[in-house]
């Protein structure tokens, strides 16, 4: 067991990479392709839940750790680990892994070793952000995260798909410019691109002040756009609309939320504290209008990109409240939305694979043929809009509450009518396309309800839905040991908050690697 522990991470970056490479060279005929790459995929998810099972709980830093030298000159080391901030999105990844590849079995019918093979790196590039602790390591997956979605995207859009891919590219991409510039200069002023030595070193305030910030404003860029933060999202409903359904599960949230909490909070506390009044400001605003946005529109491909980015905003709100109690709800958040959005996208990409058509008003009427996609499409939504017993109830109501009591009444009095603009929009959505009268587009069609494979991914789903949302502490317990409570600052009263920055000690791996 303790071989295995050593070797986890490892298997979890690799198997998808081995997976792309068989892809690649077996022959593209009876759906090889794609059963290659289900079986990667679920052999991946299967690894990844070794990680909850031996966590342990009572023990603080990284678990599963591997720490060794790559590069002599820079000092670049392999070193990935997980704590608890990050071992439930790695898990998360793997999980919607398989849900994407048999969300794409019919609706990709040319090219599928291209699009298989490009879907695993992207898989590995995923993982490799949640575990990487080496700043090198993690820049290098941050970036091959964007070249093969940009590409699938431009190959397999459904009308405008390099445009869409185009737009993609060059808003994540030009921002991680400046993210390697500060990560360098990190590395000219302490000779360490290790994330434990590196917080050490800015806790300590070995560094100056003046450059920390410009430092921190370029981490901070590069996630913002990746998120996306209010108003950088121009490149958001375009992407959802032409990016395979396997693609538009994963393109927005889960990597820049993830990055903001452990490489812009995590590194720079001091600098995030000063920047947090305007990123909650900012975060209230795309709550907002998000919602509005997705209540008015007529497609529901760009209806769910404004919908996420209302609740991806409500994340950020949790992220730079600054308070423990907001961060277990954030993260707990991004692993509610992560299971609501690939049942969504899986229903929805159903829908438009049957009808060819994602404009709402073509449908109506459908409930009576399609039952099951009735069901755990209204499941879904209510899950999406935050309805007690379900896991959005719980993010929701922990994220707002910590931000009435701990950052502004006022900010989270406005954050919560964006609940109820998710209700307006979602509950909008399901009477235009399930009920009412049967449009001419649903009698011409025959029948095409859930099969065995669609509801073999929709029930574990669902199921989940309700666990997380009537037993949470089963994610809590593991969350609260890798989300530190930062020195925060109530911003309606500008007094101290009670909590206070942990003291923070490079782990013994961590020290023996730079040694």
């Amino acid at each position: 067991m303790q071989a295995i522990n050593q070797s986890i991470l490892t298997l979890i970056l690799l198997v998808p990479l081995a997976g792309a490479i068989l892809v690649a060279i077996a022959p593209d005929r009876v759906k090889l392709p794609n059963w290659i790459a289900l079986a990667t995929t679920l052999f991946t998810f299967l690894l990844t839940l070794h990680l909850p099972a031996h966590f342990v709980l009572g023990q603080s830093g990284f678990q599963f750790e591997i720490n060794h030298p790559w590069i002599e000159d820079p000092a670049i080391y392999y070193h990935v680990g997980v704590d608890g901030l990050s071992l439930w999105l790695v898990v998360l990844t793997g999980l919607l892994a398989p849900v994407g590849v048999l969300a794409s079995w019919n609706a990709i019918k040319e090219r599928r070793k291209i699009f298989y093979s490009l879907f695993l790196v992207q898989q590995t590039a995923m993982l490799g952000v949640f575990v990487s602790l080496d700043l090198m390591l993690y820049y290098g997956f941050w970036e091959l995260s964007l070249v093969p979605m940009a590409i699938l995207i431009a190959m397999y859009g459904r009308k405008d798909g390099p445009k869409a891919a185009l737009k993609f590219f060059l808003f994540t991409f030009i921002p991680s410019a400046p993210l390697l510039v500060a990560i360098l200069w990190l590395y000219a002023r302490t000779g360490s691109f290790d994330f434990a030595t590196l917080r050490l070193l800015i806790a300590q305030g070995s560094l100056p002040a003046g450059a920390l910030f410009w430092a921190a404003l370029a981490f901070l860029a590069a996630f913002a756009v990746k998120v996306p933060v209010f108003p950088l999202h121009g490149w958001l409903a375009d992407t959802y609309k032409e990016a395979p359904v396997a693609l538009a599960m994963v393109v927005a949230g889960k990597l820049g939320l993830y990055s903001m909490l452990r490489f812009h909070v995590g590194l720079f506390p001091a600098q995030a504290r000063e920047m947090a009044p305007l990123l909650i400001a900012l975060a209230v605003i795309g709550v907002l209008y998000g919602g509005c946005l997705a209540l008015v529109q007529r497609d529901f491909w760009r209806l769910i990109a404004f919908a996420a980015v209302s609740q991806l905003s409500l994340i950020v709100l949790a992220i730079y409240g600054l308070t423990f109690t907001g961060w277990n709800g954030g993260v707990y958040q991004i692993l509610s939305d992560g299971v609501a959005e690939g049942a969504v996208f899986l229903l929805l990409g159903t829908l438009y694979d049957h009808y060819a058509t994602s404009q709402i008003s073509a449908y109506g009427g459908l409930a009576a043929k399609l039952p099951r996609v009735t069901g755990f499409f209204v499941l879904t939504s209510l899950t999406m809009v935050g309805l007690p017993m379900l896991s959005g109830f719980v993010g929701e109501f922990t994220i707002l509450s910590s931000t009435f009591t701990g950052v502004s009444r006022g900010w989270a009095i406005t954050a919560t009518l964006g609940v109820i603009l998710s209700a307006a929009y979602m509950l909008w959505l399901v009477q235009r396309v399930f009920y009412g009268p049967e449009s001419a587009l649903a009698s011409s069609q025959p029948a095409g309800d859930l099969r065995f494979r669609e509801l073999s991914v929709l029930v574990p789903l669902a199921v989940l839905m309700l666990v997380m949302g009537v037993a949470p502490s089963l994610w809590f317990t593991t969350i609260q040991t890798g989300v530190h409570p930062p020195q925060v600052r109530d911003f309606a009263h500008d007094r101290p908050n009670v909590l206070t920055l942990p003291s923070i000690e490079p782990n013994a791996s961590a020290r023996e690697g730079q040694r």
